[in-house]
């Protein structure tokens, strides 16, 4: 439980919010790159309740700026797209990337007007399907060389969703490894060689063992919390017998994203993006150690779920999130389907818009949670006082970053420790595109 000051000090996000602040410090995914691919590459942004127009120019290069001509103020997401820019249709005023004006065509001729005027721009880059963009001051940190952003685009596929609840909340539940026994539980296994793409559906690392089962039958986890240089590990341990643990570690990549396996093969590298203080997207990057990802049946899967252009959810609060009681009854815990997509985003939007943490009573298996707060309140005020906060990297601190290892599997009871981190180094030896790095790192 903490106080209401204590509440808005971690959630509020706008530009003279203390948290709002620290974000600004970090890279933010503001769109996939699908966002930008069709005939009008051209889409408005709210980050952080500032709003934004996101384009790509005839000449392939991206711009952000903001979302208001700077002449009268009219939208420039219905902007023209021509003549190196971005173009407002009310006057014709001409953008490009960088927010130089290079027209103003209806003043008169020979005019000068334009070398005077500037449209406040942002840095953006692409990397693994999505594009990311910078709208604190100064220079933008480096990106750590973690798995997600190394792999080839081959073997990471991109995708996003809708929440209509305030960012924290949303990231709370990817650090809670205690929920996935209720919020997931599945009273029936599925056979786990169609479980492509889907979360807790496939076999436990080193085991035939469904995750399913694994999760149903054992929902006591011992969870540890360790701090990293990125932020966080956690790991959960559901002892199975005398001989065997489950061992699943996860982690916490400061500030907002987090990092889980979602098969033997596979992560996700979350982030969670607010909109404003009570909506937000989370942005996914799926990453393969193995096969190339099949990136049109994870997103045909994906898209069943979700309505374009906004990736708005089907399943939400106005038809119950498909809520079913006799399904309840039998097949799932929530009664709210097969995806767990859906079920984070029942528990997450059901604590409301901002959740009232003044009435909450943390238990032990909340360690996660309470150990980022403390994270997140540690980073707001070094920023307030003007000194550097976690992860906001020069290039060589984030060049030394690897990783970080996400592991899902059964292990010897005794030496659970020495298994995962043995896992991950047999996974990234045989994975096509992890050993060089892998190699270039233990040189």
């Amino acid at each position: 439980m903490i106080s209401a000051a204590q509440n808005e000090l971690i959630t509020r996000v706008g530009p003279a919010a203390p948290a709002g602040r620290l974000l600004r410090r970090y890279w933010q995914p503001v769109a996939l790159l699908d966002e930008l691919e069709g005939p009008r590459p051209v889409r408005a942004v709210r980050l952080m309740g500032q709003d934004f127009v996101l384009f790509r120019d005839e000449a392939g290069r991206y711009g952000m700026l903001d979302r208001d001509c700077p002449h009268r103020g009219a939208d420039l997401a219905y902007g023209r797209l021509e003549d190196g820019g971005l173009r407002c249709p009310f006057h014709g005023w001409l953008f490009d990337a960088q927010g130089h004006c290079l027209q103003t065509p209806a003043e008169p001729e020979g005019s000068k007007l334009c070398t005077r005027i500037r449209q406040k721009s942002y840095p953006v880059v692409q990397k693994s399907g999505m594009l990311f963009a910078y709208i604190g001051e100064g220079e933008p940190p480096a990106f750590p060389a973690f798995d997600c952003f190394v792999a080839p685009d081959a073997y990471t596929f991109a995708f996003k969703g809708f929440l209509d609840c305030n960012w924290l909340q949303a990231l709370e539940v990817g650090i809670d490894p205690a929920h996935a026994s209720y919020l997931h539980r599945f009273f029936e296994d599925e056979d786990t060689s169609g479980s492509y793409g889907k979360q807790f559906r496939g076999a436990s690392a080193d085991s035939d063992m469904p995750i399913t089962r694994v999760l149903r039958e054992f929902d006591r986890p011992e969870i540890s919390v360790e701090k990293t240089d990125y932020g966080m590990r956690l790991i959960a341990l559901r002892r199975l017998s005398e001989a065997d643990t489950h061992v699943r570690v996860t982690n916490l990549m400061f500030p907002q994203a987090f990092v889980i396996p979602m098969s033997a093969e596979m992560t996700i590298s979350q982030w969670h993006v607010p909109v404003d203080d009570t909506r937000c997207y989370w942005y996914a990057i799926f990453t393969s150690f193995g096969a190339p990802v099949d990136k049109a049946q994870m997103r045909e899967q994906r898209l069943e779920l979700y309505t374009l252009p906004d990736y708005l959810p089907r399943m939400n609060r106005a038809n119950g999130y498909g809520y079913d009681p006799l399904q309840q009854r039998a097949q799932t815990y929530t009664g709210m389907g097969d995806d767990i997509n859906v079920h984070d985003q029942w528990a997450i939007e059901s604590q409301g818009a901002i959740q009232d943490r003044t009435r909450e009573h943390l238990g032990t298996t909340d360690k996660g949670i309470i150990a980022y707060r403390r994270l997140l309140n540690e980073a707001i005020e070094k920023n307030q006082s003007g000194a550097r906060p976690l992860m906001v990297l020069d290039a060589a601190a984030a060049d030394a970053l690897s990783g970080p290892p996400s592991i899902d599997g059964i292990g010897p009871t005794g030496r659970w420790n020495d298994y995962w981190q043995e896992s991950d180094l047999k996974r990234r030896r045989q994975s096509p595109w992890a050993a060089a790095r892998l190699a270039a790192e233990q040189a």
